[in-house]
């Protein structure tokens, strides 16, 4: 038996990856590449051309890691490489690409978009073995409340961070620089230190079940894995509950994840300040903490199905809300701050849900799917908006009304997946442990 202290190590080791990577989706990908990529890498282009640009590049990134998370799932057992290792792997080439952006020059876009790209498939691929040793570091006893702690870190630790970036970016001089520009430039590497730094409590405490080692002719057929994979899809798509909780995380992760990264261009639309939305991210991640944590408790009271179908409700206010009430800076940190209260809820959840579904031993594969089909969730939501934003304007509404028409079209997306998960027959939930595990320790 394992020594508790040992269990509750790992538990927070495991938590504080997330402290780790949140950084890279907060100050890369939300906040500082975009703009960054559109008046430095993208100089002197048109809008419309850089926008362009971003939008094509970030679509092949979330394509790229839709196609290689099943398979990354199902060829590791097949090399026998611990979860663990391949967590590592990735986090690490992220990183080592999110620094490299330091040096491409001005005006060097395609540069920076390919390397942006491996650096985002780095940081979704980690996370697919990430999620898939949450059953490692938990029972089910304690499951949903350890997911929620690790979203909460999370927002906790990027904010931080993002607290320190907007300091250097509005007082370059205090902290040595010349420019906010160059202030913009250094937080990519001072994200990708901090990604690498907080990942060595992973690295050190973080311990894994080994499945069965496989036969020497198993190990050697490269086949293997994708012969896993085939096996993976009938049997996720086989079972009545994780396929349709599969289809209905697919249309409301795709409304959040839309929210998340098109909330500044919305914003910028129709006609508030940078500075606010700047402040509005700040707001989300500490809003987001507590209620991460929040939720993992209230499931003991309403169960996890229900916590998430009252995020999906939050959800669907703050698209019609958001597009056709919000006015003033004021309104569009109001929301944000309403985003942060579902946001960790709505992620935390659903990756706890879904382990109560997974057949013991299968975590890896199954989460590959599960990563795949949130890679998939970020292309419908944008081609809803963009789309509609192009038409109504090609039909002669104003910029601002196409913009709100686009961003209140998401609620689509959150009503079908919720119609979906109100289909889903909630099981019991499923022990990978003994009850008098050592690792069934409170999570604070």
């Amino acid at each position: 038996m394992k020594n508790p202290s040992d269990s509750k190590k790992a538990m927070w080791a495991w938590c504080f990856y997330d402290w780790a990577n949140s950084v890279f989706a907060l100050t890369v990908m939300a906040a500082f590449f975009p703009g960054f990529f559109k008046g430095y890498w993208s100089a002197g282009v048109d809008t419309a051309i850089s926008t362009a640009r971003l939008g094509f590049g970030s679509a092949i990134a979330g394509l790229a890691v839709a196609l290689l998370s099943p398979l990354a799932g199902s060829l590791m057992p097949a090399f026998e490489n611990p979860k663990k290792k391949q967590l590592l792997f990735w986090a690490v080439t992220g990183a080592a690409f999110t620094a490299i952006l330091f040096v491409v020059p001005k005006g060097e876009w395609l540069w920076a978009l390919t390397v942006y790209i491996v650096a985002r498939m780095g940081f979704s691929l980690a996370n697919l073995f990430y999620d898939a040793l949450l059953v490692d570091v938990s029972t089910a006893q304690n499951r949903h409340i350890i997911s929620s702690l690790g979203y909460a870190l999370g927002y906790l630790g990027c904010g931080i961070l993002f607290v320190i970036n907007l300091m250097m970016y509005k007082t370059p001089s205090a902290f040595g620089l010349a420019s906010g520009g160059e202030a913009v430039r250094f937080s990519f590497p001072l994200a990708a230190l901090w990604w690498v730094m907080f990942s060595i409590p992973m690295a050190v405490y973080v311990k894994e079940q080994r499945p069965a080692p496989l036969s020497a002719k198993q190990r050697q057929s490269v086949f293997n894995g994708l012969k896993i994979l085939k096996s993976t899809g009938r049997d996720i798509f086989g079972r009545r509950e994780t396929g349709l909780f599969l289809l209905a995380y697919w249309f409301y992760i795709d409304g959040m994840h839309t929210i998340v990264m098109m909330a500044t261009d919305y914003g910028l639309s129709i006609g508030l300040s940078l500075s606010a939305l700047m402040t509005a991210l700040l707001v989300v991640q500490l809003v987001a903490f507590p209620s991460a944590i929040g939720a993992g408790f209230l499931t003991r009271k309403i169960g996890a199905q229900n916590t998430i179908l009252m995020a999906i409700g939050v959800y669907i206010c703050i698209a019609i809300g958001g597009g056709w009430v919000m006015r003033t800076d004021t309104h569009f940190i109001m929301f944000a701050g309403l985003t942060g209260v579902v946001q960790g809820a709505i992620q935390a959840l659903s990756r706890s849900l879904f382990t109560t579904m997974i057949p013991a031993g299968k975590e890896a594969p199954y989460f590959g799917f599960y990563n795949m089909v949130g890679r998939f969730a970020v292309i419908l939501g944008p081609a809803i908006v963009g789309g509609c934003n192009l038409l109504l304007h090609r039909l002669g509404m104003p910029s601002h009304i196409a913009a709100r028409t686009g961003f209140s079209m998401l609620a689509l997306l959150f009503v079908a997946g919720g119609v979906l998960l109100l289909r889903l027959r909630p099981a019991p939930e499923k022990v990978h442990l003994p009850e008098t595990d050592p690792r069934d320790v409170p999570a604070s």
